[in-house]
């Protein structure tokens, strides 16, 4: 479903993640993770198309920017305005409805339902400056239910909530694998991508290893992945393929 070529993604012309060259199936359930600083939220960006490519390309086979739903890792909410939960879970319907559009009696209860799904079905009228972390990052995910997305993407969707809520969302993306939907997911906790997720890609600026997550999670990958973040360049102009070292693992 989803192709790099050779792909670099960066900020004023020096890379952030480099030369990562790899497909990503359809109905895949598939976690990035790798040090802090490794590229993994400028990957996501690059297939939302929010950031364009230095070089290479991103391909996406059978499906459109419509059908891409994308958590990004801050909410970017002003919560001192006057915004009810019922509200914010309703533009995720903005697709469909547009910017204005009215919302019928049918989109109305899928709303309901969405917050129902999430476990805050009561929370239908309350403003969104009253909610917990937690409780937003439910909102939040309550909003993308609506999307119905063939392909969801979460920067850290686990960031900053209670253990309850991670484990009531991990539920919701588990139900999105089952539906067939591909889930691409930054994750930290690496426990948690062993137990859930059945395919990993691991990066530190540069992709060390992708593929069954038992064996991408190696202590030897791992230990790798920190020598290269450590050691890269942030300064570093964009550079051809040739000049990289050529990677086994």
């Amino acid at each position: 479903m989803i192709r790099f070529e050779n792909l670099t993604l960066g900020y004023d012309r020096h890379p952030a993640v480099h030369h990562l060259d790899l497909s990503i199936p359809d109905g895949s359930l598939m976690a990035i993770v790798g040090p802090n600083g490794a590229g993994k939220s400028t990957l996501l960006k690059g297939i939302t198309g929010e950031l364009r490519p230095l070089g290479g390309s991103i391909a996406l086979r059978g499906i459109s920017a419509a059908d891409i739903a994308y958590l990004p890792q801050a909410h970017g909410l002003d919560l001192d305005f006057p915004l009810s939960v019922f509200d914010l879970v309703a533009t995720g319907l903005w697709r469909r409805t547009g910017a204005f559009g009215r919302l019928s009696g049918e989109d109305r209860e899928r709303i309901r339902e969405a917050l129902d799904t999430v476990g805050l079905g009561a929370f239908v009228g309350r403003p969104i400056g009253a909610l917990s972390g937690g409780q937003l990052q439910r909102v939040r995910f309550a909003r993308l239910l609506l999307q119905q997305a063939k392909v969801m993407m979460l920067d850290e969707p686990f960031a900053a909530v209670d253990q309850r809520t991670s484990e009531d969302l991990m539920h919701i993306i588990l139900d999105w694998h089952c539906e067939g939907r591909t889930v691409l997911a930054v994750l930290h906790d690496l426990e948690q991508v062993r137990r859930h997720f059945t395919t990993c890609l691991l990066v530190a600026r540069e992709p060390i290893a992708y593929g069954d997550t038992s064996t991408v999670l190696t202590r030897a990958n791992l230990a790798r992945a920190r020598r290269h973040a450590e050691e890269f360049d942030q300064h570093a102009p964009v550079c051809h393929v040739d000049e990289l070292p050529r990677k086994t693992a």
